[in-house]
């Protein structure tokens, strides 16, 4: 095995490991919010463009937690497809000790972060096997 490809095994065991390690983190963080979350409503109160995108918009989210405090932060998973327009009304869960890591509470917000950070794991596990089994 060259230097090139013990780099590159490297590299693709370490983004698969970390690419699990951050679905699963999002799993569990969503599990907790299914069964010890507070649900509210947020309103999108700005929208800022991505650095790294010219077109698409993010959208700031603002609710109040239960203390009265008025609390933003920007969903996980952006887009137009999202339909999250200035003024949108949406469903917020947050866990009550940090209301900052509050996510939209519908399936199409939640589930897309954990299934693509899943399947990068597996993508990634792929490449490592394919640079293992073709050395």
């Amino acid at each position: 095995m060259t230097t090139r490809e013990v780099i590159g095994f490297v590299l693709a065991v370490l983004a698969s490991l970390l690419c699990l390690w951050g679905g699963m983190r999002e799993a569990r963080l969503q599990a907790r919010l299914r069964q010890y979350g507070v649900h509210t409503e947020g309103v999108v109160v700005d929208q800022h463009l991505a650095p790294s995108d010219d077109f698409d918009l993010t959208p700031v989210i603002e609710f109040t937690d239960r203390q009265g405090r008025p609390v933003r932060f920007t969903p996980a998973a952006t887009g137009k497809r999202m339909g999250m327009d200035l003024g949108t009304q949406v469903p917020v869960v947050y866990l009550p000790e940090h209301p900052e890591n509050g996510r939209v509470f519908m399936r199409r917000y939640l589930r897309p972060m954990v299934i693509s950070l899943l399947t990068g794991s597996v993508l990634f596990l792929g490449v490592a096997v394919w640079i293992w089994l073709t050395r």
